[in-house]
């Protein structure tokens, strides 16, 4: 999912927890300045490490797939490991591994930013991933226990508000540290939040434990699930390099199937499954799970590539990049809840339907900007295209929510919550690695079309072709200068900008078939009933995004 939004059931998760006696306002605000720091630490990193990723490739000489590892390796772990991150914080107590995820992230972000290799950052971005399955589960559960169903509406806006600004403030800070310091400072930004959480977490949050949780974890449903991405991913990832004929690629292509195929049969099997799949035999569950992966996929990959644009093509400061997407988290922060009501007027079908086609709208504009002047161009260019993406998803955010916990008896409300949540991480993860093969593929087939042109010097050919895998951030070579380098330079950002086209076109076209998912299986509004004489009307549920 993109890194700069919530995942979409969050505010599902809280709400669906069982009641609970509520806690003093004294230690209601010392919860939520806990878990707002804690979740606002991983929203920070998440956003502002893809606006670095072009800085990191050019600093550290690394590849387009290496920079897809450096975001994918944090994804997988948090995707897969998620859900049993709950679960352990209901048995082993929610303040604890709360506690443990924050440690290990910020131990994780210490190393990150000390990392002197691609190698060394991808494995602490791995280790980064553990901890927010640790961290993220366990600040929602904490949310759960600490506050009665009465007191959630107002401490979810609470914490929904503050991390909306934390999302909206992150990547711009992130990018005054990488134009004006390194980008490595801004993993050492977590470095002051995460003291000032495990200080008031273990001084002022009480612990809180599930004691009906009762059945085994599910450790050989999480071995499959993260094995089995970990090897698709690698597959995918590496194909760009190897090729899809080279024996290894095709190998962990087939060890990710075959792991993945054996999750399901463990989880039709178990008797405490992670993902009980019977809920998917809701139309409306299975709809609102199909298009969360659609469109979470289509949001991912863009906001992958878009930084890229706008950096190394646009020209765009690194500041400014990080403040590109401020107008889309304002949009969902302002509206979210003018469209929870929508759902008690129209239904989620409608939303449902109407939100992600808009969205579609928003990725064909992502597509239209050619090679800008710079920063200056956004208001014409990229800024449209940001708006409408930002009213499709606040129209569909809401309505997504109420109907994933609708669709299931409300004691499921909570994993459902959970499953929707992992499918919207699952999806991105999935997407950067599918799509990435397309990016170089046609970069490469362009560029080969624009070096014919130019006649170029088999030392400075040979120099290019060393370096397609870089895509946009190819170094162009000393002895080439004036109107050849920039036509060299140009060649380059035509070739990436293809590509970053083609990629908005099949965002767009994923938007859309999210769209069409929800047309034809999410129920739509039941027709209003009789009401019999003597009899009063049953209020209509509230949405989950109301705060």
């Amino acid at each position: 999912m993109p890194n700069f939004m919530k995942a979409p059931c969050d505010e599902g998760v809280i709400r669906s927890a069982p009641r609970t006696q509520p806690c003093t306002p004294n230690v209601g605000a010392w919860v939520l300045v806990a878990t707002i720091l804690g979740s606002s630490m991983a929203f920070i990193d998440g956003s502002v490490v893809n606006v670095a990723l072009p800085f990191i490739q050019k600093e550290l000489n690394a590849t387009a797939s290496d920079v897809q590892w450096i975001v994918e390796a944090y994804s997988l772990f948090l995707a897969s490991l998620i859900l049993v991150g709950g679960s352990l914080g209901d048995r082993f107590g929610r303040r604890r591994i709360f506690g443990l995820g924050i440690t290990i992230f910020i131990l994780a972000s210490l190393w990150c930013g000390l990392a002197p290799n691609v190698p060394q950052l991808i494995l602490a971005r791995a280790i980064q991933g553990i901890g927010s399955a640790l961290l993220v589960p366990g600040s929602l559960a904490i949310i759960s226990a600490s506050f009665s169903d009465e007191q959630r509406g107002r401490a979810i806006g609470t914490w929904s508000g503050f991390t909306a600004i934390t999302s909206v403030v992150g990547p711009v800070l992130g990018g005054l540290f990488i134009e004006y310091a390194t980008w490595r400072w801004i993993f050492f930004l977590n470095v002051p939040l995460a003291v000032i959480v495990l200080i008031v977490l273990f001084w002022r949050v009480p612990e809180s434990r599930d004691e009906s949780a009762t059945g085994r974890l599910d450790w050989w449903g999480t071995f499959l699930v993260t094995f089995g991405l970990g090897a698709l991913v690698y597959g995918l990832i590496e194909a760009g390099s190897l090729g899809l004929g080279n024996i290894t690629v095709l190998g962990m292509l087939a060890v990710g199937i075959v792991l993945l195929c054996a999750f399901l049969l463990v989880e039709a099997r178990s008797a405490s499954p992670m993902v009980p799949l019977t809920l998917f035999h809701s139309p409306t569950f299975s709809g609102t799970n199909i298009l969360t992966f659609l469109l979470y996929g289509a949001l991912g990959v863009l906001t992958f590539y878009l930084p890229f644009n706008l950096i190394q093509v646009q020209g765009y400061p690194a500041v400014f990049a990080g403040a590109a997407m401020v107008p889309f988290v304002l949009m969902l922060f302002i509206f979210s809840r003018w469209t929870g009501a929508l759902v008690n007027r129209f239904g989620a079908k409608l939303p449902l339907v109407v939100g992600p086609t808009i969205t579609g709208l928003g990725f064909i504009l992502f597509s239209l900007p050619g090679v800008g002047s710079g920063a200056a161009s956004y208001w014409t260019t990229f800024f449209p295209a940001v708006i409408a993406m930002g009213a499709g998803m606040t129209i569909t955010v809401a309505p997504l929510t109420t109907a994933v916990m609708g669709s299931v008896e409300s004691r499921h409300s909570g994993v459902a919550s959970g499953i929707n949540n992992a499918v919207s991480r699952t999806a991105g993860l999935l997407a950067i690695a599918i799509l990435g093969l397309v990016v170089l593929a046609v970069f490469n087939s362009n560029l080969d079309q624009h070096l014919a042109t130019l006649h170029l010097s088999p030392t400075v050919q040979a120099a290019i072709d060393a370096q397609r895998s870089r895509l946009a951030g190819i170094s162009i070579p000393t002895e080439v200068s004036g109107a050849s380098q920039a036509a060299l330079k140009r060649a380059i950002n035509e070739s990436f900008l293809s590509s970053f086209r083609l990629v908005a076109w099949v965002c767009a076209g994923l938007a859309f078939a999210s769209a069409l998912s929800a047309l034809f299986l999410v129920e739509g509004k039941p027709a209003p009933q009789k009401q019999e004489a003597g009899t009063s009307a049953r209020p209509t549920q509230s949405s989950p995004q109301e705060a």
